[in-house]
Parts: structure tokens; sequence; C-alpha cells
């Protein structure tokens, strides 16, 4: 019998997340492009663009060469990558034109509702609650992210001492702010306040709070003033924030109703997850909090911590697998000729 065939060797693949470097954006690409590296070997390469000028202001269909706006540390040159994966408005007139640029050698993803000719892209990826659809369109519950076990266990091995004698249950509470769509004003900052104290006192927990960078001063002060007295830990924004190791040591999560990552990321633990009011009112939003009650990831906060059980959501996975499937049908299209 002839010995059998080996497999052949894949050449890893060049990924570039591109976005505009904000922490929330920067988080979606590189997330996806992990995952897609975890499914084959790649070497990713993040890309933050700036823009020169008046070139940030300026819409995609009036940006036919957009590389000349660029600042030079951008560095949106070849060799093209084999897949470049963009979010946020920065990056539109780039992603459009890679395919150019690369003379159809790169495969293009756009994470979230470009607002542009589906056409332009090889996939999109956007929120399900946007409501965009078509044959080069993933919807997907939420947004893509870094979450993963492993990560998870390693960040909280990074924060043991602080967190293993904290009392159970655990409470992480994540903080959002300032949205197009919401406030967290020190009213409401106050309410959450309360609302936490309460069962915790009353249970004997312990609360592992953080903050995003669009949380208000005002509402950060307010909520570390009078949740301070509380077992755990509230992270005040010095050094590195422990964010992933809250989740990992948590019990439960609750987390600001203005926060598609960090929502889409407390749902991936499998633990359950309380959704927190703030100030202001989105369809998009309610409808995104919608998916996850109906996947049983989350409820409103009605100021009880109970349990229940559900399957983490693994939508970035979903999209990683997705993204290779499309390469892999591309790949064996044009070897039929």
């Amino acid at each position: 019998m002839p010995p059998a065939a080996a497999k052949p060797v894949l050449t890893p693949l060049t990924i570039w997340a591109v976005s505009d470097g904000r922490a929330g954006i920067e988080a979606q690409v590189v997330g996806l492009a992990e995952a897609v590296s975890r499914r084959r070997k790649a070497d990713i390469v993040v890309k933050r663009v700036t823009w020169r000028g008046q070139g940030s202001r300026l819409p995609w269909w009036l940006m036919p060469a957009p590389r000349r706006w660029l600042t030079p540390d951008s560095d949106i040159a070849p060799p093209w990558p084999d897949i470049w994966i963009a979010a946020g408005r920065a990056t539109l007139p780039l992603s459009m034109a890679a395919r150019r640029w690369s003379k159809g050698a790169t495969f293009v993803v756009q994470i979230q509702d470009p607002r542009a000719p589906p056409g332009a892209f090889d996939l999109i990826i956007p929120p399900r609650h946007d409501r965009l659809s078509g044959d080069n369109v993933l919807p997907i519950t939420g947004s893509p992210h870094r979450v993963t076990a492993k990560r998870l266990a390693a960040e909280y091995r990074r924060w043991a001492a602080e967190i293993d004698a904290l009392p159970r249950p655990r409470v992480a509470a994540l903080i959002g702010g300032r949205s197009k769509a919401f406030d967290l004003t020190p009213e409401r900052a106050a309410g959450i306040a309360a609302e936490l104290q309460r069962p915790l006192e009353a249970e004997g927990g312990s609360l592992l709070m953080t903050f995003s960078r669009r949380t208000p001063d005002a509402a950060r002060a307010l909520l570390t003033a009078r949740l301070n007295h509380l077992p755990g830990a509230i992270w005040d924004g010095e050094g590195e924030n422990p964010y992933f190791a809250f989740l990992a040591a948590a019990d439960y999560i609750a987390v600001t109703e203005d926060s598609t990552n960090m929502a889409a990321e407390a749902a991936s633990t499998g633990k359950p997850v309380f959704i927190l009011k703030t100030e202001g009112e989105s369809l998009k939003f309610r409808l995104f909090h919608d998916e996850l009650q109906a996947h049983g990831a989350a409820r409103p906060f009605a100021g009880v911590f109970e349990g229940w059980s559900y399957e983490p959501l693994k939508e970035t996975d979903r999209a990683a697998k997705d993204i290779l499937a499309r390469i892999k049908a591309r790949e064996e299209l044009a070897a039929r000729g």
C-alpha cells in the first residue's frame, strides 16, 4: 500500500488589523484577527491610521487617493496582507481601495455597517441589530472581541493574590458612560451605586468595578465614593486595567447598557449578565439587548443577583470560521480556472 500523502503545509497568513486606534474599535479588529489565527497560523500586524489636515472629515467618496492624506506613521503601504480587517469610519476609504491596491489578492473585511456600497468589500460583519443583509454580509450578535477562556484564565492568575480571598458572590461591574445615545449623569450614577450596594450588602458579596474611557469623571468619582466600603476592588484608572481578571473572577456581571463591546464580552463568559440602565434610549441597543436575552445571556437588572446557565456567545469564532471558509472557496474557484 502506498504511503498516505502528506497534508500540504499552509503558508502563514498575514493579517492587518486596521483602526484609528481607539480602544473599543481596535479590540474588535484585533480580536477577530486573533480568532482567525487560532484556526490557521497567521502573523497579525496592528495598523493605527491617522489623517493629515482635513482628511479625517472627508467622506469616503471624496477620497479617491486616500493614502495621500495619511500621516507617515499610519504605514499603509505594500506588501499588502492576505486579510485586511478594519473597523471605524476612519478606515473606510482605505478598506474600499485595498482590493484595488492588491489587485484582488487581499481579502477585505469591514466590521460594523460601513454605510457604503457593499460590493467594495469581500465581507461585512455588522451587528445584527443594524439589520444589514446581503451575500457578503455576516450579521453577528454584538461585536468581535478578544475574550477567550485561555485569556481569562491567564489574567486571573496575574491578579489572583488580590481576588482569591474576596467573598462570594463576586460581581463584576463594567461601567461605560457617555455616547451618542446614552449618558451616565451623576444622578444615574447614584442610582446604579444604590442598586449594586443593596444586594451586595445583603448577600455579603464583593464588588469588582472597572470604568471605560467614556465614563464621566463625576460619575466615576461618585460610584467610587459610594461603593469603596464594599469588599472588592475598584479600578482607579491608574496602571493596568484588571478588566479581564474581573470577568474571570465574577459570579455575576453587571454592564451599563451603552456598550456593545462590554456586553458581548460579558456574554462570552457563560456567566449571568445584568444590564444596568443609564440615561438615554436607542432602538438598536434595545434590539441588541433583546438578542442577548433571547440567547439566555442577559437580563435587565432588577436589584437581585441570581444565577442561570447558557451557552457562551461565540460570535467572534463564528466570524473567523466564515472568513476562512470564504477564502478557501475563492481559492478553489481560482484553481478550477
